[in-house]
């Protein structure tokens, strides 16, 4: 009854490894530890997170490398967390993203059809809902007018997985994350850039003259929600046209403003922060807010981590682990 989760080595990928040993489970995991943010910081995360999990080198668009992972170790379901992420990369280095979560989702559905796997878990996205979408986001919303090359390919990795679902009955659910932060997070994103920048007393651009409202939501609610939604599958005893699929959202259903979200990060870190106003950014969305009904109501999701709490351990994280580097 092996877990095989892909994007291991990733932020919410190494605490969803660490939550399944947790509990028990057979788990194994690849990434291709690719140079997007500095590979050290994976290998460091998983030596503190899963040290015990078996995490093998492989990249999604390495078909016969894949096939053979799965005939080797059989996994029953899947949580596929790897994909090309970054809202802003996406602008410039489009191809990244079509062969990783494009054509490297298609090879992970083919395996998981061919295989017989029993659930398949994916990550989506709450940029999937652009601009058509109205606080708070719900499921039901529609998701056709991405802002970025990266919310269409998570939008259409959802109807890739509808497609395969319908087709050839492959259970599969997806999940709409929202702005996850945390404790060895992803450089890249505001949480770690703000308080490296507020520590080292550099000046942070804050976007959009702060007026940005954003759904933050723990790395260990997100986590509870993945394990949620794994143990329970969709029905397949559905009648057409409907498939067993489903999407939910995982937010913390509490949008902060940018103003404040950087309050806490200065009070956590003791000074104050220079801030460098800046116009919106390309791709960007001003405000994300998860309607997340249909997840409490399905596998009981109940975020529970403020900002308040979530930050302050970032800031600690960063100060240990970056130093004087920070």
């Amino acid at each position: 009854m092996t877990i095989l989760v892909t994007g291991a080595a990733g932020f919410i990928g190494a605490y969803t490894c660490r939550a399944l040993r947790a509990r028990g489970a057979d788990v194994v995991g690849l990434d291709n530890y690719n140079d997007y943010y500095d590979p050290q910081i994976k290998r460091d995360r998983v030596a503190a997170l899963c040290p015990d999990v078996d995490i093998r080198t492989l990249d999604l668009g390495d078909r016969d490398g894949l096939a053979a992972l799965f005939d080797e170790v059989q996994p029953t379901r899947v949580i596929h967390l790897a994909a090309q992420a970054g809202v802003r990369y996406s602008l410039t280095h489009p191809h990244a993203y079509v062969d990783s979560n494009l054509a490297g989702f298609v090879n992970l559905l083919e395996l998981c059809r061919h295989r017989g796997v029993q659930h398949l878990v994916y990550a989506s996205s709450s940029s999937v809902y652009g601009d058509s979408a109205t606080p708070p986001f719900s499921e039901d919303q529609r998701i056709d007018q991405p802002r970025s090359l990266y919310a269409a390919t998570k939008a259409a990795n959802e109807l890739m997985a509808h497609t395969y679902a319908h087709l050839y009955d492959l259970r599969s659910t997806g999940l709409r994350f929202f702005t996850v932060y945390g404790p060895w997070g992803r450089p890249d994103m505001a949480p770690l850039l703000f308080s490296r920048a507020v520590l080292a007393g550099r000046p942070i651009d804050v976007f959009n003259h702060g007026k940005m409202r954003r759904d933050f939501t723990y790395v260990d609610d997100i986590v509870n929600g993945v394990l949620g939604a794994l143990d329970h599958p969709p029905a397949t005893d559905v009648a057409p046209p409907a498939a067993p699929h489903r999407v939910f959202n995982l937010g913390n259903h509490t949008p902060v403003e940018l103003e404040r979200f950087i309050q806490v990060i200065e009070a956590a870190a003791g000074t104050q922060a220079t801030k460098v106003y800046k116009p919106m950014q390309p791709g960007d969305m001003v405000e994300t807010m998860a309607d997340t009904a249909r997840a409490q109501a399905a596998f009981g999701f109940e975020p529970a981590t403020p900002i308040e709490t979530g930050l302050p351990r970032v800031v600690d994280w960063c100060r240990t682990y970056f130093g004087d580097k920070a």
